[in-house]
């Protein structure tokens, strides 16, 4: 369900994706409203499931995660029931940051922080093991080149 915005829930929305930690009183103020009418539209969003939560972003190196890897994983079978019990498997594993269904050849993709190549080698054997999994194929990264786990905006408003 698509919600309408105007310009100034988006000024919010662009605030708030940039600095998840501004008061209200400074959100208000670069929203161009008062505190009240300003904290009524943040819960609006909230409860329109826009802005889905709120988190720090933390530097996975300097907390011992030093690898970063995209595994693809193609399975058996792709009935509704086995796609839901690997994706319910998936989401137990703490390795595992994303995982996407993609069309085409591969039917998941994941994306995976470990310690150590060892780490990850024990759990690309367990992801193998699992049932219904054809197959793996792993990507180690070398770099990060860009990370905005942002939604695009230009001039407080949707892009395209």
């Amino acid at each position: 369900m698509r919600v309408e915005l105007d310009a100034t829930d988006w000024k919010i929305l662009k605030e708030l994706q940039a600095d998840g930690r501004i008061t209200n009183v400074e959100l208000a103020r670069r929203a161009g409203l008062s505190a009240p009418p300003c904290l009524r539209r943040v819960r609006a969003l909230e409860e329109a499931g826009i802005i889905r939560g709120y988190r720090a972003i933390l530097d996975q190196r300097r907390l011992g995660y030093d690898v970063t890897c995209f595994a693809m994983v193609n399975l058996a079978s792709q009935a509704e029931a086995d796609l839901e019990a690997f994706a319910a498997r998936i989401r137990q594993m703490p390795l595992v940051r994303e995982c996407w269904t993609l069309s085409g050849e591969t039917d998941f993709l994941l994306k995976c922080v470990a310690p150590d190549l060892r780490s990850f080698q024990s759990f690309v054997l367990e992801l193998t093991a699992m049932p219904n999994v054809r197959n793996v194929r792993t990507a180690l990264t070398l770099d990060l080149v860009k990370d905005e786990p942002i939604v695009p905006m230009a001039d407080g408003s949707r892009v395209g």
